[in-house]
């Protein structure tokens, strides 16, 4: 007899079969994804390496790599997904723990990250035996495999893949407080960036923006696809919040399905001309794609229009968001497929020879940069530029709904916010952020930007403030939303350690150092990623500092003005001496990937160190003039509140505290005379 009771009995067995259920969908899901890869690779691109030489490494590598690609790219997907899904669409318990819901997300995230490290384990020797056209099992030797590995760059990116991917994995067995969700998206989401890094869009012609379109293009695609599953295995389980998971999630997947059209349309104009959009096999592959895109849009409307309105008037009706969302992850699947083909078919080759500039950079150079030319010669950063427009959109947004119901938002912050926003515009995508990776005193000259000026007013602007003051309350008993997410990310111990001044200032100054005069900019001159990646630190390392001395944010501990003062003072001399080490160098920095460039203008490259030298020295003594009106105009502020507060006060109890201040300098008084007498 079963010792089980009957009672429960039913319910497990009905988690059983929904459990089976799901997971039928997903491995349908793989093997679509699989056969479409190597089905498109063996009809467009098995013929890809004899045509440039390299010889037929056989059935084994020519079919299972593409195929081995979609069942990475999917449990890639599948891993952010089930982390979005824990961490923003269903609530945890109210002590923080995570809920049955986002529990089995979670686990789920560690499976496939398994998965995922499983795949691309089995892609570097795959990849060594596509690049060398030799046999995968000649390859599989492990001397000459490891040698490989450090040659070919795509192997090594699968390498980091697999430590990275299992790092994620453990994380998430580990993982039982949802605080640690976000974290673990974020590093599920690094994972998949060696490899968005890697392939056709970084190299060639504006492989500067075929990379960035690839980086957004790929993130939003896990998002979607990986939401997807996760929402459709909480809905076969019959999970609590289906209805607030499926309305979060249709907003989400309405942006990741923008970013993806928009990023699509921009990688492949820069891969393949219009004319050979439909004759070419790369641009009839294009076209596929873009029809695999607009059907899986109309099903997300169509999902959107029906699953919806069912789940609102009864959130226990999941039948036709199972239904819609079931048939959709199958066309994703076949979209993966189809991708990955897309990815092993070598693009049209460009009508002209690339320069030494173009090849490097990803564009040419019109001349030396003079002012006209930093000020009008835009090349618009899909990052960092499109990241300042969302910045200031969401900010005016937020003003306008304070506004709208007759709340007051002072002008001189959003005047703030809005010029952080256009100085990280203009360093990035104006003349500036297109000479910068191929002059160090241009890149001197942003990284200053970056770091010194636009997170003054961004800290000025305070948009947490903002979005406190703009965004819903969830209110007693209410799912938890983005105003309790940005909450917990503000009162956090991780927040309170960064924010520590010691901790802040040596994050600020020390990065100067590291990156400089630490050897990091010399070895990685010529890295596109190693750029994106010095721009980020710029601004989160500046931002994280000013935050502390000048924000008016909220912020998880309180800092004494003598102490920001000691910051802001304390750096300086830092500044200073990183700035006079970079003039006094007898050795240029990266000068083997600007003497590479070839540019004619650009000889003396010693000079314009020393140049970017006197400009970071130099550019100490502005955000030390900001700095200090900002606080000032603080403290004069604090205490006009302060005597606010205490005419208030007064007010109320008739100058109670004053009175029984003089009441009792009246009874000392008395006292001394009685003393005296």
């Amino acid at each position: 007899m079963s010792s089980v009771p009957p009672s429960s009995a039913a319910p497990r067995a009905e988690a059983a079969r929904s459990g089976a259920t799901f997971a039928t969908v997903t491995a349908l899901a793989g093997a679509i994804a699989a056969v479409v890869a190597a089905l498109v690779v063996g009809l467009s691109a098995a013929q890809a390496l004899s045509l440039l030489g390299i010889p037929d490494p056989g059935a084994p590598t020519t079919y299972g790599l593409p195929a081995i690609r979609a069942l990475a790219d999917l449990s890639a997907a599948l891993t952010v997904g089930s982390l979005l899904f824990a961490a923003f669409l269903v609530p945890p318990q109210r002590n923080g723990l995570l809920d049955v819901g986002g529990y089995r997300a979670v686990r789920r995230a560690s499976n496939f990250a398994v998965l995922w490290a499983c795949c691309a384990a089995l892609l570097v020797p795959l990849t060594v035996s596509d690049t060398t056209g030799q046999p995968v099992g000649q390859v599989l030797r492990p001397d000459g495999l490891w040698r490989a590995i450090g040659q070919i760059e795509l192997a090594g990116a699968w390498r980091t893949t697999v430590v990275f991917a299992l790092i994620v994995a453990v994380g998430c067995r580990l993982a039982l407080r949802w605080g640690w969700t976000p974290v673990l998206l974020g590093a599920a989401i690094a994972t998949m960036m060696p490899l968005a890094l890697t392939g056709h869009s970084s190299s060639g012609g504006s492989h500067d923006v075929a990379t960035n379109s690839l980086i957004l293009h790929l993130v939003s695609s896990a998002v979607w696809v990986g939401g997807l599953f996760a929402v459709l295995a909480h809905a076969v389980r019959g999970g609590a919040y289906t209805d607030v998971a499926a309305r979060r999630f249709s907003l989400t997947a309405t942006v990741a399905f923008a970013v993806i059209a928009v990023s699509g349309v921009i990688n492949s104009w820069v891969r393949v001309p219009l004319d050979e959009l439909f004759t070419s096999t790369y641009g009839r592959l294009v076209l596929a794609k873009a029809v695999a895109l607009a059907i899986l849009g109309a099903f997300g409307y169509l999902q959107r229009r029906a699953a919806l309105p069912a789940l609102a008037a009864d959130p226990g009706d999941r039948t036709a968001l199972i239904r819609y969302a079931g048939v959709e992850v199958l066309i994703f699947a076949a979209t993966i497929g189809l991708a990955v083909g897309l990815g092993r078919t070598p693009p049209p080759p460009p009508d002209s020879v690339p320069t030494p500039v173009e090849v490097e950079l990803g564009y040419d150079l019109a001349g030396p940069p003079g002012v006209a030319r930093l000020l009008f010669d835009w090349r618009f950063d899909l990052i960092f530029g499109t990241l300042s427009i969302v910045l200031a959109v969401l900010y005016l947004l937020g003003v306008r709904r304070l506004r709208a119901r007759g709340d007051v938002w002072p002008a001189g912050r959003t005047l703030a916010w809005l010029s952080g926003c256009v100085v990280l515009l203009v360093a990035t995508s104006s003349g500036v952020g297109r000479y910068s990776p191929a002059m160090f005193s241009v890149h001197m000259g942003a990284h200053m930007a970056l770091s010194m000026l636009a997170p003054i007013l961004f800290a000025l602007g305070g948009a947490v403030t903002l979005a406190l003051r703009a965004l819903p309350p969830a209110g007693r008993g209410g799912v938890p939303g983005p105003r309790e997410w940005l909450l917990a990310a503000v009162h956090n111990p991780v927040s309170r350690f960064l924010t520590h001044p010691i901790v802040a200032s040596a994050i600020f100054v020390g990065g100067f150092y590291a990156l400089y005069l630490g050897g990091i900019f010399d070895a990685y001159a010529d890295s596109h990623a190693a750029h994106l990646l010095m721009n980020l630190h710029f601004l989160l390392s500046g931002y994280l500092f000013y935050w502390v001395v000048i924000g008016i944010d909220p912020k998880p501990r309180q800092v004494e003005p003598l102490t920001k003062l000691a910051m802001v003072f304390g750096s300086l001399p830092f500044h200073a001496f990183f700035g006079i080490a970079l003039m006094s160098m007898t050795t240029v920095l990266g000068g083997w990937f600007y003497r590479g460039l070839g540019l004619g203008w650009n000889g003396d490259l010693l000079g314009d160190q020393r140049t970017g030298g006197s400009l970071a020295w130099a550019s100490g003594e502005v955000p030390l003039v900001v700095v200090m009106l900002a606080l000032l105009i603080q403290w004069s502020r604090s205490d006009q509140r302060l005597a606010r507060r205490t005419d208030r006060a007064a007010e109320r109890d008739n100058d109670a505290a004053l009175a029984a201040h003089n009441a009792m300098f009246a009874e000392l008084a008395k006292r001394d005379g009685e003393v005296r007498k």
